[in-house]
C-alpha cells in the first residue's frame, strides 16, 4: 500500500477527534504535541500509558492503526514492542530464583547443558546473571536470525558457532540470542513453554488481557496497529516481522491499557493489586546497574546525565536528577519505550507504529510529570535525524572510492550458484535466475528479493527489488576458490564486531536409488589393506578403512561420494565402458589413495 505524503499531511487534522485528552493538568497540551510530533516524523500513530503512585493517570492514542481505512488507535490497540520483551522472561527467571529453582551466579549450564559457547571458559563459568546484563562477550550477530525460518532450539544450536569479540565480562555488548536462551531456560525448568509461562505468571495475574506474543495471534486482533515504513515522499504498509523463534528477546505485542498495569507494578515494588507478581529482591536487583553500557556523558539528548548503565532487562540512567529506568525496542514498523521512574513512582509507555516519535513523547510527559522545565524535544530528536539523513547523504561513497573499474569474475555466473554453510548462521542459497544471480538467505528470499551485482573481481554486492538501498555500504559478498580453482566459498561482513564470515559452499546431494549402489558394493585392495564398501540397513552406502569408524558416503556426482563427517574428503569410483567398478581413490587434502576392487 502506497499513501502519498500530500494525502497523509491531510488527514493530519483529523487525529486529534480520535484522541481523549488526558484530563491531568500537567499534561495539558500533550494532544497538540503529539500530533504534531506525528507529522514532524510522518507517522501514523502513537499509544500512551502514564501511571503514578498506583494510578493510571492516563491511557490512549493518537492518530492511526490502519491510515487507508482511517482506524484510530486506542489504548487497546495492539503494537509490537520488541525488546520490551526482556524484562518480562527475565522477570520469569527471578521468579524461579525465589522458587530456589535457580541461582542467578551459578552458570547457566547447570540449567541448560545444551547451550553452548565458542569459548571453553564462557562454557564453564557464564551465569544467567552474566546473559541478563549482556556481558557474555557474543556481539549481537542479530543476522543469525533477523529473518530466520530456525526454530528455537535450531538457533540455540548456533550460538556455539558465534564468534565472540570479547571475553566474559570484559564489556557490555547487547545481544538477543541470550534471552532467547533464558526462555529456553524457564521451559527446561518448568516443562511448559516460554509463552505458557508468560500467559501464567504475568499476563493474567496483571489482567493484560490484549497482549500476545505471535504474528499469527497479532494478525487475529480486531485492534491491532499494521505496521508502517515513511520515506521523504510516502508512507506505506510493510508486513510483520515473525520473530517468534527469538521470541522471549522481543516477540510481545500489548498495548497502552496492558503496559500501564505492567508500569504499575514496576513502581510498586512488584505488587500488583496488593499481590506480588515480581519479587521485590530481584526487582531491586533489576533496577539496580549491574554493567556499565556506555560513557554516561551529558549530550544535546540529554544534557544533565549522570551515569548510564545496564541492569537485568533494564537500563539505567539519570534524568533531570532523576534515577531511570528504560528499555526500548524496535521490530520492522514499531519503536516502542517503557521506562519509569522508582523514587518518582512514575512510569511512562510510548509506541508508534513508524520510526522514532515514542522519545520525543516520552520526554515530553517525563517533563511534566516530574515538573522539570519544558526543554525542545520536538525540535531535539527531529534535529538528530534530520542531521544524520544529511550526513549519510554527503557522506562519501566508499563503493565508488574503491570499486576497482573494468574488471569481470572469474567464472561464469552459473559456477557461483549453490547452496552455501556458516554453521553459526545457516544456508545461503545462490540460484541463478533470468542472468541473474539471486541470494536466498535463511529461506528469505520471497521477503527480501536480493540479487547480486558485480562490484570487482570475484566480489558482488547484495541489491534489493522491495527495499530502496544504496551502494554507499551495500553488503558484499567476496567468493573465494579452492586449489582446483573451484568456487568454494564466500567471505561476508555482516557482524560488525568480528571479522568476516566465512559461508561455506555444499556439495550437491544427489538422491540416487539404492539399487545403483549395489555395483560399488567389495571389498577393495589398499596398500595391502582390504576397504569394505557395503550398505547398512537403510540403504545409505557406507565405507570401512581397517583401524577407523565406518565412514557415510553422500553421493555429489556420477561415481563421486563425499565423505558426510570429514569436509573436503570424497571417494571416487572408477568404472569402465561396461559400469563395472574397477576401484575406488580416496580424494584427500593431503593427496590421493587409490584402492583396487577385489
Amino acid at each position: 500500500m502506497r499513501i502519498i505524503l500530500l494525502f497523509f499531511l491531510a488527514i493530519q487534522c483529523c487525529i486529534t477527534s480520535y484522541a481523549q485528552a488526558p484530563t491531568d493538568t500537567r499534561l495539558e497540551g500533550l494532544d497538540t504535541f503529539v500530533n504534531r510530533v506525528l507529522e514532524d516524523w510522518k507517522a501514523p500513530g502513537i499509544s500512551i500509558a502514564v501511571v503514578e503512585k498506583g494510578k493510571v493517570i492516563y491511557t490512549g492514542g493518537f492518530g492511526f492503526r490502519n491510515v487507508e481505512e482511517k482506524l484510530p488507535v486506542t489504548q487497546h490497540t495492539l503494537f509490537a514492542i520488541g525488546s520490551c520483551t526482556k524484562a518480562f522472561t527475565a522477570s520469569m527467571i527471578g521468579m524461579l530464583e525465589k522458587e530456589g529453582k535457580l541461582d542467578l551466579d551459578k552458570p547457566v549450564r547447570n540449567y541448560l547443558p545444551e547451550l553452548k559457547f565458542k569459548n571453553e571458559y564462557t562454557n564453564a563459568h557464564c551465569t544467567l546473571r552474566d546473559m541478563m546484563c549482556h556481558r557474555t562477550g557474543l556481539p549481537r550477530h542479530d543476522y543469525s536470525w533477523y529473518g530466520s525460518t530456525a526454530s528455537r532450539h535450531q538457533l540455540l544450536e548456533r550460538i556455539q558457532y558465534l564468534e565472540p569479540s570479547a571475553e566474559l565480562r570484559e564489556k557490555y555488548q547487547y545481544n538477543n540470542f541470550m534471552f532467547m536462551s533464558l526462555g529456553v531456560v524457564i521451559e527446561k525448568i518448568t516443562g511448559k513453554s516460554w509463552e505458557q509461562n508468560l500467559e501464567e505468571r504475568i499476563l493474567k495475574p496483571l489482567k493484560m488481557d490484549d497482549t500476545n506474543m505471535s504474528i499469527a495471534a497479532l494478525e487475529e486482533a480486531k485492534d491491532r496497529s499494521l505496521a508502517y515504513q515513511s520515506t521523504e515522499d510516502e508512507i506505506k504498509v510493510i508486513p510483520y516481522r515473525n520473530i517468534d523463534a527469538i521470541g522471549p528477546a522481543g516477540s510481545i505485542n500489548s498495548s497502552a491499557a496492558d503496559m500501564s498495569n505492567w508500569l504499575l507494578t514496576w513502581i510498586n515494588n512488584g505488587l500488583f493489586e496488593d499481590e506480588e507478581i515480581i519479587p521485590s529482591g530481584y526487582r531491586n536487583q533489576a533496577i539496580t546497574m549491574q554493567m556499565a553500557s556506555g560513557g554516561g556523558l551529558p549530550g544535546e539528548e540529554n544534557p544533565d546525565i549522570h551515569l548510564f548503565g545496564y541492569g537485568l532487562a533494564w537500563g539505567v540512567s539519570s534524568y533531570g536528577g532523576h534515577y531511570r529506568v528504560e528499555h526500548s525496542g524496535g521490530i520492522d514498523g514499531f519503536i516502542s519505550t517503557t521506562s519509569f521512574f522508582p523514587s518518582d513512582s512514575l512510569g511512562i509507555f510510548v509506541v508508534s507504529n513508524q520510526g522514532g516519535p515514542s522519545n520525543s513523547v516520552r520526554n515530553f510527559i517525563a517533563d511534566r510529570m516530574l515538573g522539570i522545565a519544558d526543554r525542545n524535544w520536538r525540535g531535539v530528536l527531529l534535529k538528530q535525524k534530520n542531521q544524520f539523513e544529511s550526513n549519510f547523504k554527503t557522506s562519501p561513497n566508499q563503493d565508488s572510492l574503491n570499486q576497482i573499474k573494468n574488471t569481470t569474475p572469474s567464472h561464469p555466473d552459473s559456477s557461483y550458484t549453490g547452496s552455501y554453510e556458516n554453521k553459526g548462521y545457516g544456508i545461503a542459497k545462490i540460484f541463478l535466475e533470468n542472468d541473474t544471480l539471486w541470494i536466498d538467505y535463511n529461506e528469505a528470499g520471497k521477503r527480501t528479493k536480493s540479487y547480486l551485482q558485480h562490484y570487482h573481481y570475484d566480489v558482488f554486492r547484495t541489491r534489493s527489488t522491495v527495499e530502496k538501498t544504496d551502494n554507499k555500504n551495500a553488503t558484499k559478498l567476496n567468493f573465494q576458490t579452492d586449489e582446483k580453482g573451484n568456487v568454494s566459498a564466500f567471505k561476508i561482513k555482516i557482524e560488525p564486531a568480528v571479522d568476516e564470515l566465512v559461508f561455506v559452499r555444499q556439495a550437491t546431494v544427489l538422491d540416487i536409488d539404492p539399487n545403483d549402489l549395489e555395483k560399488y558394493l567389495g571389498n577393495y585392495n589398499l596398500m595391502g589393506n582390504t576397504v569394505k564398501v557395503y550398505l547398512r540397513g537403510d540403504g545409505t552406502l557406507m565405507v570401512l578403512v581397517p583401524g577407523q569408524p565406518d565412514y557415510e558416503l553422500v553421493p555429489i556426482g556420477t561415481d563421486q561420494f563425499k565423505i558426510k563427517v570429514a569436509e573436503g574428503y570424497e571417494v571416487h569410483f572408477e568404472v569402465n565402458d561396461e559400469h563395472k567398478v574397477l576401484s575406488l581413490s580416496f580424494v584427500q587434502p593431503n593427496g590421493t589413495f587409490k584402492a583396487v576392487k577385489q
